[in-house]
């Protein structure tokens, strides 16, 4: 009896412990653990998820580089015909200049002619000396001259004489033979005066400071008053027959592109006319510091050329078959010019080459490339050899 009201007493209270006070049955402490544990299932499924997506994005990272490779643009330049020209600058100069100076013992200058940009012909007298003392020497060699005609005409007629005296005995043939020496020595001395007065007159002559060629005066530094002599140096520059020249300054690989008569366009420097020249002389020596040497190119006189002004010469140098690169392709360090490739592993490659002809389009590169390679065509000076890049291919 008692047993049994207790067991009834505890069931009540469990049954009464399900309810709450407002009649509503509680959650049972069971179904707590269950959400629980849902909640823990998904939590690591949620990062087991997220463990195996980080994983499978970093190794499609490692294995593709290049999704962080720099993107440059590349072109294929492959071979182009050009007709060669190359800009050169040189001074312009006389063809053949000539200075003329003092070829005598000088002395005062009386009388200057002549001005600088005057053309003279050969001959003409640019400047007189003072020659009064010589013109003095000169009739004592002619007065001379006369003297020893009068001996001699004396000598021959004092032969003659003694020739009729031989026949009839007067006069013996040693006579005859000193009287023959004596005519002789007198004629002699004819042609020695003869030879002194010309002598003189040449040298009188050589006091008259003459044009050599005719051409183009050029500069003139004598005026009259000046005493001049053998070491005064050039008192005036002619240019023979009013030819100029450009000597233009060409690099030593360019040398070899260039040949005696090639044409060229001489622009002087503060003109805008252009002349036709043509190349007459290829010096045979280079320039050790400059690694250059000089072409002269000839031209036909105008009063446009100055000698002594600057000019750009355009010359011709043939037809080239070269690929072609924009400037931007091309670098250059001390040592020398280079180009940025890309091989075939995407990777950009430093390339040495040797630029030439430069055109409105760009620069030819004679050796280092043959056209079929992917050139880099900017941004070169920010890649370095061997790094991987992505290349964008531009027509």
């Amino acid at each position: 009896m008692n047993y049994e009201s207790t067991i009834r007493s505890e069931t009540a209270e469990s049954i009464q412990s399900d309810y709450d006070l407002s009649g509503e049955v509680r959650r049972p402490a069971r179904l707590k653990w269950l959400v629980a544990g849902v909640l823990l299932i998904v939590a690591i499924l949620a990062a087991l998820y997220f463990f195996l997506s980080n994983g499978e994005t970093a190794g499609a990272g490692a294995g593709d580089d290049r999704s962080q490779a720099p993107s440059v643009t590349v072109i294929t330049p492959g071979r182009t015909q050009i007709d060669g020209s190359l800009i050169a600058t040189g001074t312009l100069a006389a063809r053949r200049e000539m200075p003329v100076g003092v070829v005598g013992e000088g002395g005062r200058v009386v009388f200057v002619p002549v001005e600088q940009g005057q053309w003279v012909r050969a001959g003409q007298v640019l400047a007189s000396i003072d020659r009064s003392v010589q013109s003095q020497q000169a009739r004592s060699a002619a007065a001379q001259i006369e003297v020893a005609k009068a001996d001699a005409n004396l000598a021959q007629a004092n032969l003659d004489r003694a020739l009729q005296l031989v026949e009839r005995g007067f006069v013996s043939q040693a006579d005859v033979d000193r009287l023959t020496a004596t005519r002789d020595a007198a004629r002699a001395r004819v042609s020695v005066a003869e030879a002194q007065y010309n002598e003189l007159l040449a040298r009188n002559a050589r006091l008259n400071i003459v044009a050599p060629a005719a051409g183009l005066l050029l500069e003139r530094s004598v005026e009259p008053g000046q005493t001049v002599g053998a070491g005064s140096g050039p008192l005036f520059r002619i240019a023979q027959g009013g030819e100029m020249e450009v000597l233009a300054q060409v690099g030593d690989a360019e040398l070899a592109r260039l040949n005696v008569g090639r044409e060229a366009t001489i622009r002087p420097v503060g003109s805008d006319e252009s002349f036709t020249g043509q190349i007459w002389q290829i010096e045979p020596f280079i320039d050790e510091r400059t690694r250059q040497g000089t072409v002269r190119i000839a031209l036909a006189y105008s009063p446009a050329l100055r000698p002594g002004g600057f000019a750009t010469a355009e010359i011709s140098s043939g037809v080239v078959n070269a690929p072609m690169l924009p400037e931007s392709a091309i670098l250059s360090d001390e040592e020398g010019s280079f180009v940025y490739i890309v091989d075939e592993e995407k990777k950009a490659r430093r390339r040495s080459v040797e630029t030439g002809l430069v055109t409105d389009s760009g620069i030819a590169v004679v050796s280092g490339l043959d056209g079929t390679e992917q050139v880099v065509l900017r941004a070169g000076g920010f890649l370095s050899d061997g790094e991987t890049v992505a290349p964008q291919l531009q027509e």
